[in-house]
């Protein structure tokens, strides 16, 4: 179960409706920062996919708040067509101003908690390949390199066990 309580500034929490601005700012933020030739779907709705991702029955999103600030965001589900004991880490934001703050740190330390009280045995994620500071963040957590995916997506498959 995910502790809701403030550990000092920082409450680790589910993220609400009404924060989609707020978590679609961060995600464009972050990645800006491994995209150099731009987001890709940066003109997407994206307070309207984050706002459908909160509201998912069959998903989570978790948010770190720091002073009521949303300052990172992690969006999970089973993947489509996989086992019931997997579970997919679809993003993983931490807002570029908190990078080596132990945000992330503790955002993913809750996931790996709220995956394990679930059951689930796996966790897979894809990181774009040019985003050196995500590959080495699990990289320290476990989370060996499973595949490369196609050239067209520039990512790595990554996955770790949550046990």
């Amino acid at each position: 179960m995910i502790d809701e309580s403030a550990s000092g500034r920082l409450v680790i929490r589910t993220a609400v409706p009404a924060e989609a601005e707020a978590v679609a700012g961060l995600m464009l933020r972050a990645r800006a920062t491994y995209y150099p030739d731009g987001v890709p779907d940066a003109d997407a709705d994206w307070i309207a996919r984050w706002r459908e991702a909160i509201a998912r029955a069959e998903g989570q999103v978790l948010c770190a708040a720091d002073q009521g600030r949303v300052v990172a965001v992690a969006s999970f589900r089973t993947p489509p067509d996989g086992p019931a004991d997997t579970v997919a880490l679809l993003q993983f934001h931490v807002d570029p101003g908190r990078w080596g703050s132990g945000i992330g740190t503790a955002l993913h330390a809750a996931c790996v908690e709220h995956w394990r009280t679930e059951g689930r045995r796996t966790a897979v994620l894809e990181v774009h390949t040019g985003n050196e500071r995500a590959r080495r963040f699990y990289a320290r957590r476990g989370g060996p390199r499973i595949r490369c995916g196609p050239p067209s997506r520039a990512i790595i498959i990554w996955g770790c066990a949550t046990r």
